[in-house]
């Protein structure tokens, strides 16, 4: 099979698969963006005479069939074909021989690859965004059913203000929108067409029309100048993983609370059993693993971002082979976020507080008393917040 690289010299088995590396599982899913992008630019081509309008045709029809073969599991990238770009390249000239060659007028795999990925992460941006408001409904959903339970509010580990399930699911809620708000702000360096910039210096002698593929596909702007386009790689990945992690920081926090909650010692919700585990030794136990793991999550988005912003350390400008990296630690943050946020947001239906096991102590007041002393007797907040110390070291004597 020739590659699109290909000049006709052997290339060593374990070279290849070293330098192909996961791109023929990971670029699984970036096919059908591929697929666009190629129409788009074809397309473009063909209104630029540098296509005739039967190879146009035949080139879209083409990757639209191939696009649908590989959406019903027909076919599959191989190791062989090293990344989405020659896999569909290569089976295009095998099904509309030789006006498949001519797709690649005008580009090169380092702007095919990153327009394929950057549709990819306007959708991959959408759906979390979506999620995060599926799991924010829930928290209010949550408040909805049981708000008005009373609940201590904790600073330092400690009982230190009244609080209730409102509150504390609302505080959540709030977090996880901001998260969203913050996810869709990625978008600013993900919504940039970079076709035509090819290698990252443009396209010698062809007159490209950039903004015929920028309309095509969608995308906000243009990418200029085409040399600010290798020198971007990694910091939208970076900023999305970045973002990533705090969404998962959120739900993290989220699950430590439902896993102290459900202690034996606070009891303060109760879960379903089918959303608990059991122990291989001990009998009695029910686990509250899915909450566990969420609670881990955020570590693997954080080692993701340490790759993501190592990777493109101290290049030089222009496009290296380096950058491949990229698509592992980004995938797997985000494959990671949809699971936790469908997970969180299912989990918490089965969430019930239990108001039986809840205690307010009359620590809790303190502080509304202190006030109080002030509203009532005109005391300064310091002297108001002394005299209900002093009556409550007085009362544990």
């Amino acid at each position: 099979m020739a590659r699109l690289w290909d000049k006709g010299l052997p290339l060593d088995e374990r070279i290849l698969r070293f330098t192909a590396g996961e791109d023929h599982v990971l670029d699984e899913r970036l096919v059908a963006y591929d697929v666009r992008a190629s129409i788009a630019h074809a397309t473009m081509l063909e209104q630029q005479g540098l296509l005739s309008p039967e190879d146009a045709a035949a080139i879209r029809d083409g990757l639209e069939a191939l696009g649908r073969a590989h959406a019903a599991g027909e076919w599959s990238i191989s190791l062989e074909d090293e990344d989405a770009h020659g896999a569909l390249e290569a089976r295009l000239i095998e099904r509309i021989g030789e006006a498949g060659g001519r797709v690649h007028l005008g580009r090169s795999r380092n702007d095919q690859v990153l327009v394929a990925l950057r549709l990819y992460l306007k959708d991959a941006v959408s759906e979390l965004a979506k999620g995060c408001d599926a799991l924010a409904a829930a928290l209010d959903a949550l408040a909805e059913r049981q708000g008005d339970v009373a609940l201590p509010g904790y600073t330092h580990m400690q009982p230190a203000m009244p609080s209730s399930v409102a509150l504390w699911a609302g505080g959540y809620a709030s977090e996880i929108r901001d998260d969203r708000d913050a996810l869709l702000r990625t978008l600013a360096r993900i919504d940039k067409n970079p076709l035509g910039s090819a290698a990252g210096y443009g396209v010698p002698n062809l007159p490209l029309d950039r903004e015929a593929t920028r309309k095509a596909l969608g995308f906000a702007v243009n990418h200029e100048p085409v040399t600010a386009v290798q020198l971007s790689r990694g910091k939208a990945e970076a900023s999305l993983i970045f973002e990533i992690a705090l969404l998962l920081g959120d739900i993290g926090r989220l699950a430590s609370d439902l896993v102290l909650f459900y202690t034996a010692e606070f009891a303060y919700v109760s879960l379903p059993d089918e959303m608990t585990t059991g122990s291989s030794i001990m009998p009695q136990k029910r686990n509250p693993d899915v909450f566990e793991l969420m609670r881990g999550a955020q570590a693997t988005a954080t080692g993701a971002l340490v790759e993501a912003l190592g990777i493109p350390a101290k290049l030089t400008s222009g496009y290296h082979r380096d950058l491949q990296r990229l698509k592992a630690p980004l995938f797997r943050t985000i494959d990671l976020a949809e699971a936790a946020i469908e997970i969180t947001t299912h989990a918490l239906s089965g969430v019930k507080f239990r108001p039986e096991n809840i205690r307010l102590d009359d620590d809790l007041y303190a502080a509304a008393r202190a006030n109080q002393l002030v509203l009532d007797e005109g005391l300064p907040f310091r002297e108001a917040y002394r005299r209900v110390a002093a009556e409550l070291r007085a009362k544990k004597r």
